[in-house]
């Protein structure tokens, strides 16, 4: 293994150490401190996660292994999301925080991820073609595999409005929508790309091992960050209700943008390292298919968990709720509309950008 990849690996898991100790051990500080510590844990664990996931497309190619890559990237969010949605099935103040994580996480993955990714894929392009003596490119042009993407996520994005409409997250809804992820999962793996992958930082480390030990290491990142994550999520999760009370801030303020924030930054840092190698429509590809992910798998997913967890067959929603998926799903048709003649340009990713900080 690399020295430099070994260092990068070793920080993350010194950084994960407190909070494994303190599960290990049964050790809770005050909320505050704990809410630093486990999503510490998430954040470096999600590194790992995103490395490992980036990695393996050397042995997944074409539009599944994004797929994919985007699947495995945003399991900090679904552990963190499924446990308010399991735990509210038994305690219904729970209830109230059921969907907040998925509605902030997904407004600020379109709202600012993606102006991000674009400005700096133009910045680079523009840099490049001024010194090639081009003219500077107005827009970024995404493939035409994205087709795939932006279409289920139209048809999600429609979808979508229908659970304000009920009120709630019925079990046969969340089932289909179920159903959709894998029937586009499965279709993404009909398409073969033959273009080779390129590799940015930690991730082109590990693609650069022998076969191996490359796929021994990825499979052990895997299986260790995902139980951090998985064993770090419900003390994250309640500590960041907790920590609400003590500091006077509203917690579901907290819940809905501090747990994003630790569990997509990583996928955002990777995308942005991408646009930054002129690999702009690889990065935008990796955050649509997120995006897909997240209105298909999870929003579907949190009716089962709510089930599970001991509650009825449609995880209801209150008023707040319905407001903040009501703005997250016509936040996502505006996105779907920029986009869909597959030209992405500076002024409409400014455009969101700023309704997003609005």
């Amino acid at each position: 293994m690399p020295a430099a990849l070994t260092r990068r690996i070793l920080l993350c898991l010194l950084i994960a150490a407190p909070a494994v100790t303190m599960r290990i051990l049964g050790i809770e500080f005050s909320p505050v401190a704990d809410v630093l510590i486990f999503g510490a844990a998430v954040v470096a664990s999600a590194f790992l996660l995103a490395w490992a996931a980036e990695a393996a497309q050397k042995d997944i190619s074409g539009a599944l292994a994004i797929a994919l890559l985007a699947l495995i990237a945003v399991l900090p969010e679904y552990a963190v999301d499924l446990y308010y949605a399991y735990r509210s099935g038994t305690d219904p103040s729970y209830l109230h925080y059921a969907a907040a994580n998925m509605t902030g996480s997904n407004r600020l993955l379109l709202g600012f991820g993606w102006p991000l990714v674009v400005i700096v894929a133009l910045v680079v392009a523009r840099r490049v073609a001024r010194q090639k003596g081009a003219v500077a490119p107005h827009f970024l042009q995404l493939p035409n595999d994205s087709r795939l993407d932006i279409g289920v996520l139209a048809i999600l994005g429609i979808l979508a409005f229908a659970i304000p409409l009920f009120g709630a997250i019925p079990l046969w809804f969340g089932i289909g929508l179920i159903v959709i992820f894998g029937l586009h999962l499965w279709r993404a793996g009909q398409v073969h790309d033959e273009e080779e992958e390129e590799f940015v930082g930690a991730s082109a480390l590990i693609a650069g091992m022998d076969t191996r030990p490359r796929r021994i290491l990825v499979v052990a990142m895997f299986l260790g960050s995902a139980a951090v994550i998985l064993s770090s999520a419900e003390p994250f999760a309640d500590a960041l209700v907790a920590s609400g009370s003590a500091l006077g801030i509203d917690s579901y303020f907290l819940v809905q943008w501090l747990a994003p924030l630790a569990s997509e930054a990583p996928e955002f840092i990777i995308a942005v390292l991408f646009a930054l190698r002129g690999k702009g429509a690889a990065a935008i590809g990796t955050l649509i298919a997120s995006k897909v992910n997240q209105w298909s798998l999870l929003v579907g997913s949190l009716p089962v968990a709510h089930l599970l967890g001991g509650g009825p067959t449609e995880l209801v929603l209150d008023a707040r709720q319905v407001e903040e998926f009501t703005l997250t799903a016509t936040q996502t048709l505006l996105g779907v509309a920029i986009i869909i003649a597959l030209r992405f340009h500076w002024w409409s990713a400014l455009g969101l950008a700023t309704l997003f900080a609005g």
